[in-house]
């Protein structure tokens, strides 16, 4: 799989977020951004995250998967968003 994959994936499956991906083949890096974040504890957030890519893990596609996630308030002070 590519990156821009990977974000289509997502895009298409969690509304209202903004998703950053790098990586290649099957090993991927993910940011992702968004009010659905808001409230949620640290583990609930990955597995909403996890949980949109469950058919591409469970076939292989996607194999190793690290994800950072923030609302957009945390995003605009976290030092990934340095520009």
């Amino acid at each position: 799989m590519q990156p821009n994959e990977v974000k289509a994936l997502l895009e298409s499956r969690i509304d209202g977020c903004e998703f950053h991906i790098q990586g290649e083949g099957c090993n991927f890096q993910v940011i992702a951004v968004g009010e659905a974040f808001e409230g949620l504890s640290p583990v609930k957030r990955q597995q909403l995250v996890y949980s949109a890519l469950s058919d591409e893990i469970a076939s292989g596609a996607l194999h190793a998967i690290s994800i950072k996630t923030f609302t957009p308030a945390q995003w605009s002070s976290a030092p990934e968003n340095a520009q």
